[in-house]
């Protein structure tokens, strides 16, 4: 044990101890899911899932924490989530969405991020108009999408934006282009966008934490704060909460509420254990702390 020890601090004196070369803790504490932005998605088959929320369902709350690290290219669209509701984001040089800039509060290097929603009577290809948002690479974000009576709202951070129109979410499927089933990340490949050549949903690149679905609103939006600052909790009105707390490098992902909706990684999708090491803390703390550990 005392040479493992050794070899670790060695090792550590090796590591540039900065911010930037470390892996990002999460807001949430423990582990996260990691994708790197080729083929990596985790997925809930729609054969044997289906729908999370169930007909009818015109209050919900769809939220994660994500951590963007690159930018997708200027014809694609990468997915964060997507099944009923869709949390993408692109980037500031997508084809699509120039025209929009100018209304937005919006930064050189910023990410785009839409989230919409598949809407009751609407067919397949049916979403509510969208408030879109401008998130920041490489930092948590916690995002969500909620709505409840005449409001539909979109939140980053400690902002939000409301539609004052309700959204009663669709659960009939049959005419989606894109893959019905539950995803994070993406569908491990391009595709094509139907009816528009050259643009593509494709996969996120980063981390995604506290993956949690409700059939409630959560947010009260007219406090000045209202940011989460721990792990989302289960109670009745959760439909599926993923910690993505599982050991390093685990494929399979706990649901923790009580629907045993569990997740699987595909393309190499997988948890990661961040490094708990401050960029200021010293090597000496370091050792300190390892002959504690076998005392």
């Amino acid at each position: 044990m005392i040479y493992r020890n050794i070899l670790t601090f060695f090792l550590l004196t090796l590591i540039p101890l900065s911010a930037k070369a470390l892996p990002p803790p999460s807001p949430a504490g423990g582990n996260y899911l990691v994708l790197d932005g080729i083929d990596d998605y985790a997925v809930l088959n729609f054969e044997t899932f289906g729908i999370l929320l169930p007909e009818g369902t015109d209050e919900f709350t769809v939220e994660a924490w994500v951590y963007p690290t690159k930018h997708p290219d200027k014809r694609t669209t990468a997915a964060i989530l997507s099944q009923q509701v869709q949390m993408t984001v692109v980037s500031d040089k997508y084809d699509g969405y120039q025209h929009i800039k100018e209304s937005i509060d919006w930064q050189k290097g910023d990410l785009l991020l839409i989230i919409t929603a598949h809407v009751a009577g609407w067919g397949g290809g049916g979403v509510n108009p969208f408030f879109p948002m401008t998130i920041s690479p490489n930092q948590w974000h916690h995002i969500a999408y909620q709505a409840k009576r005449r409001e539909t709202i979109t939140i980053v951070n400690d902002l939000s934006k409301t539609l004052p129109q309700g959204t009663t979410i669709g659960h009939d499927l049959s005419k989606f282009w894109r893959p019905k089933d539950f995803t994070l990340g993406g569908f491990g490949e391009k595709i094509e966008l139907r009816n528009v050549r050259n643009r593509f949903w494709g996969s996120f690149t980063g981390y995604i934490d506290e993956v949690r679905i409700s059939t409630v609103a959560r947010y009260d939006v007219s406090k000045n704060s209202f940011m989460p600052n721990k792990k989302f909790k289960n109670d009745g009105k959760t439909v599926a909460l993923w910690h993505f707390d599982e050991p390093g490098g685990s494929h399979r992902f706990s649901d923790a509420s009580d629907n045993a909706y569990h997740l699987v990684g595909n393309g190499g999708a997988k948890t990661s254990i961040p490094l708990a090491i401050t960029p200021m803390r010293k090597l000496t703390t370091i050792w300190g702390s390892m002959k504690r550990s076998r005392e």
